[in-house]
């Protein structure tokens, strides 16, 4: 089975969208971009052993590409639509193949994305990577830069379980939910579409929360403070971890895909079937305070850094 071969038998699904006029097949795609819409294109590559387990199901790896994509086209708040996949593989096995392009499949299908064209190429390791396109009305991306004093900072679903699900991957005690959370991983992408235009500033929560917003607040020049208290975490999570591990996974673990955004005060977030947690505010000066029960408290975690 060649390059060409593993195309057309894996990734080669004839779907028609009015958006789509040349898919796979061709030595491009060629699209058709919405009128009066601005286009949002993000690209993120995962290697095996860094990004994810070796020992990972196929399927979960093709799943959790798509999604890491849409988290950040949901960080934008555009609306996803087509998708371009690059793969690296040290040798072409038919079952998981199938697996993985079902997983791709899978996730692209929730909202509607279209694979439209990329590369298959052989090498030492596993390497996935997914570009992905959105658009959304002109003046409406939400940037990292857009943060004011006085903000509510918000967060979307529960935070440390993915984190906690990866450590426990390597264990013999599994909680399913928390597994879940890391290899399947939720696009916020319905939270997005409704904060565009609404939300000051967003980011995709995949470092780490404290990691994340730091770059929120160095892109909009702001500082923060959040409560400790009031993060959001599992049910699960709490059961299998004290509350100072929970809370270091919640601020410093990443790999939850959640959002974290800014509202002015006294503004709530649209009502979706989402939880939306409020969790600090948005202050002058460019500092991150920490308060554990008021009271300020070192963290210090920069999250994940490749090169470091």
């Amino acid at each position: 089975m060649d390059e060409f071969e593993l195309i057309r038998r894996y990734f080669l699904r004839q779907t028609k969208s009015p958006v789509v006029a040349t898919g796979i097949g061709d030595d491009g795609a060629v699209l058709r971009p919405q009128a009066n819409k601005e286009l949002v294109s993000v690209i993120d590559t995962m290697v095996a052993g860094v990004h994810f387990p070796k020992s990972m199901d196929a399927s979960d790896i093709g799943y959790r590409v798509v999604v890491v994509n849409l988290s950040d086209i949901a960080a934008m708040g555009a609306t996803p639509r087509w998708m371009t996949l690059a793969l690296t593989l040290p040798e072409a096995q038919a079952d998981w193949l199938e697996r993985f392009a079902d997983g791709l499949h899978e996730a692209a299908g929730e909202w509607g994305v279209q694979l439209v064209g990329g590369d298959t190429t052989r090498g030492d390791q596993l390497v996935v990577s997914v570009q992905m396109t959105g658009d959304v009305d002109p003046g409406n991306a939400i940037h990292r830069s857009g943060a004011r004093a006085g903000d509510v900072i918000w967060v979307t679903g529960t935070l440390g379980d993915a984190a906690a699900g990866l450590r426990q991957m390597s264990g013999k005690s599994q909680d399913a939910f928390l597994v879940s959370r890391f290899a399947r991983p939720t696009a916020r992408v319905d939270v997005g579409m409704a904060l565009a235009g609404v939300a000051n500033a967003a980011i995709d929560i995949s470092d780490g929360l404290v990691a994340d917003l730091g770059k929120l607040l160095e892109a909009s020049g702001v500082g923060a403070e959040i409560d400790i208290d009031n993060l959001p975490l599992s049910d699960s999570l709490l059961e299998a971890e004290d509350r100072e591990h929970a809370l270091r996974f919640a601020m410093g673990g990443g790999d939850d895909y959640e959002l974290c955004f800014t509202m002015p005060a006294g503004q709530e977030p649209p009502e979706l079937t989402c939880a939306m947690t409020p969790i600090g505010r948005i202050t002058d000066g460019t500092d991150l305070a920490c308060r554990d029960q008021g009271i300020v408290v070192p963290f210090d975690d920069s999250g994940y850094r490749h090169f470091q």
